[in-house]
């Protein structure tokens, strides 16, 4: 038995029989992590002695043979803008390279509860800023089916870690596509639920009117086991939702399926190989008995855009914080004239390019006399993508796309185009801004390298959206 390949149910299974310890299989991680990380770069900081604390504290649990709850045991990555008490957390900057976190997010506090112990955290494009994981200020993180590769972004740190069998699941954080893009890139499952449904609590904020912690797995049966646990309302977020409001799927069978195919998504400059799988997946679920319909989401072309002035100018607001006397890196006083000298060092020095250059985008956005002309009719354009979508689901139960244009791209092969790098989150942003859930499933390889299907559903129907991405894991 492989116990790095285990899926949440097998771990507990084999706990449950004594086929290994948590203590057994914490090591084993740990070891593993040790050994093969240093070429991945999946892991910021890894979480040793509390891990391996908490896994004794479990088998002693085991061992007086009380009742364990399902993710007793089970191993998971952090990536490192989501706060783990006592851990550090970065956000992949060095404007918070000493920071410690002084509470749990609320997803880490559910997960705790439920014995999940956390292995490490884990790399991403600075503030969440990318979508290659070379934005991080502590190095590039590399896909492992191909070394040469980005593994995506900017989640890309812990959809590495899933697919190196470095833990059993890991939670990242979707803004544009930052869960799905990267899970397509390394062949896992990531969801990316609706606005809403998971807490942001203790995330640290990229876009607030678009983040969302979601899992990254293995599996899709283990994508429903993390969202189950991590959804739901909570006091501390006052954009969290109602359980009423978290619809149970009532798709039973694929002949229950309409699958909306929208044309602006199968379009020129899109990966042949992408589009064939693409295209056979879809066939799957039709000899299966689904019933296609081809649609139009006639103001996709707008979405990327729109998402790069919402985007940038809550990113603008929300790192305006970050000025080097609260805490993060502070400039040395002594080369500074004044407070305001303070700030600016501070944050010339603790920024990367990317950062700097959505600050000032978003500044000049949220400026006096710019404001209704760029932020203002950018929210406009959101809702009227977020109808779109709402007209589409009158006639269909789920939308099918590609997640990416193509497969995983080669390190540096974007980095100096930022158009380029902009345009891989094309299928991803517009269902960002609608506010709606989507999920990347794997559909098949181009040349060795993995490609995701994207599932998009209605607000709140994400376990919808699992129970369909399931029927092709199946």
């Amino acid at each position: 038995m492989d116990l790095t390949s285990l899926t949440i149910k097998q771990v507990h299974q084999g706990l449950l029989d004594k086929k290994f310890s948590v203590l057994e299989l914490t090591k084993l991680y740990l070891k593993k992590i040790k050994k093969e990380d240093k070429q991945i770069n999946a892991f910021l900081d890894i979480c040793e002695d509390k891990a391996l604390e908490q896994a004794k504290e479990t088998d002693k649990m085991i061992a007086l043979k009380k009742e364990i709850p399902l993710l007793a045991g089970v191993l998971f990555g952090v990536k490192d803008n989501i706060l783990v008490e006592g851990v550090q957390a970065t956000a992949g900057s060095r404007i918070l390279k000493n920071y410690i976190a002084p509470y749990n997010a609320t997803c880490i506090e559910r997960l705790k509860k439920q014995g999940a112990i956390v292995l490490g955290k884990t790399n991403l494009d600075e503030f969440a800023m990318g979508s290659s994981t070379e934005n991080s200020a502590f190095g590039p993180t590399k896909n492992p089916r191909d070394l040469t590769r980005v593994p995506g972004g900017s989640s890309g740190g812990s959809a590495a870690a899933v697919a190196s069998n470095f833990c059993h699941f890991a939670l990242g954080s979707d803004t544009g596509g930052s869960i799905r893009q990267p899970a397509s890139f390394c062949g896992v499952v990531g969801l990316s639920p609706t606005y809403g449904a998971v807490s942001r609590y203790g995330l640290i904020a990229l876009a607030s009117s678009l983040d969302q912690i979601g899992p990254i797995t293995k599996t899709v049966e283990d994508c429903k086991i993390i969202f189950d646990i991590i959804k739901g309302e909570d006091d501390l977020d006052s954009t969290s939702a109602s359980a009423k409001q978290l619809i149970d799927s009532d798709i039973k069978t694929v002949k229950d399926l309409v699958i909306g195919i929208p044309k602006e998504y199968f379009i020129k400059g899109i990966d042949a190989g992408v589009l064939k799988l693409i295209k056979e997946a879809i066939k799957k679920y039709e000899k299966l008995g689904a019933k296609t319909k081809e649609i139009s989401l006639n103001l996709t072309k707008y979405a990327l855009a729109c998402y790069y002035i919402i985007n940038p100018s809550e990113v603008s607001a929300n790192l305006a914080r970050y000025d080097g006397i609260k805490y993060g890196h502070s400039a040395d006083t002594k080369d500074s004239d004044n407070l305001l000298e303070v700030y600016l060092k501070s944050r010339q020095q603790g920024f990367g390019d990317e950062v700097k250059r959505r600050i000032m985008i978003g500044t000049f956005a949220l400026s006096s006399g710019y404001y209704e002309a760029y932020y203002l009719r950018a929210q406009k354009v959101k809702e009227l993508i977020k109808k779109d979508f709402e007209k589409a689901f009158k006639e269909v139960d789920v939308i099918f796309t590609p997640v990416t244009p193509t497969p995983a791209f080669k390190i540096g092969e974007k980095a100096t185009n930022l158009l380029e790098m902009y345009l891989s989150d094309i299928f991803t942003v517009s269902g960002k801004l609608a506010g709606i859930p989507a999920i990347s499933v794997p559909c098949g390889e181009v040349n060795g390298l993995p490609v995701g299907l994207q599932v998009i559903g209605k607000s709140f129907e994400d376990d919808k959206i699992i129970k369909v991405a399931e029927f092709l894991e199946k």
